[in-house]
């Protein structure tokens, strides 16, 4: 049901945002921008306020404590620790994931990025001269609303280079897998509860574009990371082998030595429930810039 057609209420409803959002609204523009849109198109309404205001968890806090937790003096990104140990990666049913079938990976302690790369990160990367400017689709990475936006429209090669210039690299597959899932396999990296919105950015939570980094604490993985589902898709260091799990080694995989389109995992805010599990992969040409395509950095632990 259409909503707003009154503007007293649609300014009461607005006023009631700002004493919601007291003391951050400053910091989170955005979703006063969009409630806006989605009022001049028609198309605001009561639940789609409701979900979006979900993503903030607010009176609610997650239950998971990072192991150990460290800062990246280069730019400002926090890092939550995976110890080392054998996880399972991959799914069970390979009738729809026969790229994903399940096997038990080793792996040795690393430290990954409890949050995805996000636009003033990346901002960061060019102005010390190691980054290049991103493709003109994205017109928000630099304005200051969108911040701390997940930086998107990236090829491989610019995430890259900026894991590189932050002191740290692109994850592989395995550990950006267990850092997004721990060695339950669990589904989600929550656990196994259905994706909703005080957890996930994907299609039912109504969004339908990037929200910041911060958003979903409920949503962490057994370690700490946020929007490991959902919100923007993520570069990883592997070449895509679509049989590549049949031959796998058991310690520190790394992927296929040569290939023509890299890994992606995590799924985006278009996705549905069954497209943001941690197994799910996809897989697009180092080259290509997409809109949902971002990205978030590992440094080993030694």
């Amino acid at each position: 049901m259409k909503l707003f057609k009154n503007k007293k209420f649609y300014l009461s409803l607005l006023l009631s945002l700002f004493i919601f959002m007291a003391g951050i609204s400053t910091w989170n523009l955005d979703i006063l921008i969009r409630f806006y849109n989605s009022y001049q198109n028609g198309a605001l309404t009561m639940e789609k306020v409701r979900l979006d205001l979900a993503s903030f968890n607010v009176g609610r806090k997650s239950s998971v404590v990072p192991i150990d937790e460290k800062t990246s003096a280069l730019d400002g990104m926090a890092q939550v620790y995976v110890p080392e140990g054998n996880f399972l990666m991959g799914k069970g049913e390979t009738r729809k994931n026969a790229d994903s079938p399940l096997h038990i990976v080793l792996l040795d302690a690393f430290w990954m990025d409890k949050y995805e790369v996000s636009n003033a990160m990346y901002l960061k990367c060019i102005q010390a001269g190691k980054c290049t400017e991103l493709v003109s689709d994205n017109i928000n990475y630099q304005n200051w609303i969108y911040r701390n936006h997940p930086v998107t429209y990236v090829t491989w090669g610019q995430a890259n280079a900026y894991c590189q210039w932050a002191g740290r690299r692109l994850p592989t597959e395995a550990q950006w897998e267990k850092a997004a899932r721990g060695t339950d396999g669990r589904p989600y990296p929550w656990g196994g509860e259905a994706p909703n919105a005080r957890l996930a950015n994907f299609s039912a939570s109504m969004i339908h574009e990037l929200v910041s980094i911060y958003r979903y604490p409920l949503g962490a993985s057994p370690y700490g990371a946020l929007n490991m589902s959902g919100n923007a898709r993520e570069w990883v260091a592997d070449w895509y082998g679509e049989d590549y799990y049949l031959t796998t080694p058991y310690a520190n995989p790394t992927g296929p030595e040569t290939g023509t389109e890299h890994s992606l995992r995590s799924g985006s805010y278009n996705e549905d429930k069954n497209e943001i599990v941690v197994t799910a992969r996809y897989r697009h040409e180092p080259q290509s810039a997409g809109l949902s395509r971002g990205f978030r950095c590992a440094e080993g632990d030694k």
